[in-house]
């Protein structure tokens, strides 16, 4: 579920997942360790270099102003009306010279459970629905289809 950066040692292990065939609306999901994400960059960059190939582009879907996403509150998000609705995921399209990923970004204040099912989920890995952890398995799912919602819409507008 982790990726290393080429040969350099970090102290953390890049949080990312990557599903196993490219091409749906959400093809991975990256987990920063910190609201920082362009700290982070790099470490991701070179976790995506052997999928992709040579980074050459990175597209984000929100703004220096936008707060974070609250998957933790998701649950209650079905229940609210249009107006109502919190921000959108965060999502990043990453082009490298061989292949594109359209990522689910987690925040980094995601609860361990949450983010990890998220992780779980995404990359077709056992969940084990009888171990009690059905409703987070639920709110997991319900994150992702969200998001590859969001992605679809996002990436058929064009840029400008």
């Amino acid at each position: 579920m982790t990726a290393s950066a080429g040969s350099r040692r970090m102290a953390r292990p890049v949080r990312l997942v990557m599903a196993k065939q490219l091409g749906a609306d959400i093809d991975g999901a990256w987990w920063p360790y910190t609201s920082s994400v362009a700290r982070e960059l790099p470490e991701l960059i070179g976790a995506l270099q052997r999928p992709l190939g040579e980074i050459v582009d990175i597209r984000v879907n929100w703004s220096a102003l936008d707060g974070q996403w609250e998957l933790d509150k998701i649950v209650a998000y079905a229940r609210l009306t249009v107006d109502q609705k919190p921000r959108s995921p965060r999502l990043m399209c990453v082009s490298g010279r061989d292949a594109t990923a359209k990522l689910l970004v987690v925040p980094s204040i995601t609860s361990q459970a949450l983010g990890m099912m998220i992780l779980r989920c995404l990359s077709g890995m056992p969940t084990w629905p009888g171990d009690g952890n059905g409703d987070l398995y639920e709110t997991a799912r319900r994150v992702l289809q969200i998001a590859g919602g969001e992605s679809a819409r996002w990436l058929a507008v064009p840029e400008v």
